[in-house]
């Protein structure tokens, strides 16, 4: 009885998140529609436009559809991350459209908060909507976020490994940079470990630095309040969610391997956008491509990773597009960006009503009928 109190405070406060999450979002909204206004204007006044509209007549709408369509399989794979780590626990309230909406509020909220720090939130709030309490939904989150991360800091590594002579005689010594992003990653990665493995220690540097701030006059008394909360109240729920789910480090090594299925998809998206102007490439190539251009996108703190994905997109696929790199990019970003992003919407509005839909029971059926 005593820990109520406590859970409901805390499901009111991933409320507020979320309306939070909500206004980010209509502000990145905003700030896309004037790149992409900066972006035609750009075209204009640079007379590239001749060119940029010749390339466009000039698409192959099958290999678009090809490239939704993986991102499709991606987005599957997504769901199936989420399902993994439930679907053998008979007490589990989350169904399958339960975790397509999990997924997709993550899809819409990150691609339209800076750094997409509002995906993570809304996908919180989402799950205690569905039947979990607080800390199953943080254990669920932290869980699949730290397993995401790392997939792209191996994901990365590999395809390092793969490409790199590649890169280096096509770009010469710029490709160094996806090796600084890289190692931009893999702190990235070592920070949120030192969070899930010493909340101490984060907790008490943190709340020295907010009092060192304030009584210097550089952070006013009365907006210490989130961040007394992001220094104590997230990185406990962080490290404590982690620390639960990864006593099923077995559902976790599954949920790396679909993530890594699902940056391949990802990854991909450039080849077949390269088809879709007429031209070839490599396969692997353009997931390492896309490997590198996706450590840039991200670490852009701006809605969509924008300014580091029009800059990536240049740097890393010029030499394969050429005079058509502007409209590829734009296709490219319609197949990996807007498109997901507006279908991403509706679906984040699903809701299971159903027993049947229920992940455990669907994994039951299943198993069954290998079992005849």
């Amino acid at each position: 009885m005593t820990d109520a109190p406590s859970e409901v405070a805390m499901t009111e406060h991933d409320n507020q998140k979320d309306d939070n999450g909500f206004g980010a979002a209509r502000g990145g909204i905003i700030f896309i529609e004037v790149v992409v206004l900066v972006f035609l204007a750009y075209l204009v006044l640079s007379g590239k436009i001749g060119t940029f509209l010749e390339a466009m007549a000039g698409v192959d709408v099958r290999w678009v559809l090809l490239g939704i369509g993986m991102y499709g399989v991606y987005y599957v794979f997504g769901v199936l991350a989420y399902v993994l780590p439930v679907a053998r626990d008979p007490e589990t309230p989350l169904g399958i459209r339960d975790l397509m909406s999990v997924e997709s509020a993550g899809l819409f909220f990150s691609n339209l908060t800076p750094n997409g720090l509002g995906g993570a939130p809304a996908q919180i709030v989402r799950l205690t909507a569905a039947g979990l309490s607080v800390g199953d939904a943080g254990a669920v989150q932290y869980t699949r976020f730290v397993v995401y991360e790392f997939a792209e800091a191996l994901f990365a590594a590999i395809m390092l490994g793969l490409r790199l002579n590649f890169f280096l005689d096509l770009y010469g010594n710029l490709m160094f940079i996806g090796v600084v992003l890289f190692g931009f990653k893999v702190v990235e990665l070592s920070a949120i470990m030192f969070v899930c493995l010493a909340p101490g220690i984060v907790t008490r540097v943190g709340e020295w630095f907010i009092n060192f701030l304030v009584r210097h006059g550089w952070l006013r008394e009365d907006h210490r309040g989130r961040w007394d909360d992001m220094a104590i109240n997230e990185v406990q729920e962080f490290a404590k969610g982690f620390r639960g789910a990864f006593r099923n480090w077995r559902g976790m090594l599954m949920t790396l391997l679909v993530t890594m299925l699902q940056l391949a998809c990802l990854y991909s998206l450039s080849w077949f956008v390269i088809h879709a102007f007429h031209m070839d490439a490599d396969f692997l190539t353009c997931m390492a491509a896309g490997s590198m251009l996706e450590l840039l996108t991200s670490a852009i703190p701006l809605p969509g990773g924008t300014g580091g994905a029009e800059a990536g997109f240049a740097f890393m696929y010029a030499p394969l597009f050429g005079e058509a790199l502007a409209a590829g990019y734009v296709v490219w970003r319609a197949v990996e960006f807007f498109i997901p992003t507006a279908l991403a919407a509706p679906l984040a509005t699903l809701r299971s009503t159903d027993d049947r839909d229920n992940v455990h029971t669907v994994y039951l059926r299943i198993r069954s009928h290998f079992h005849r």
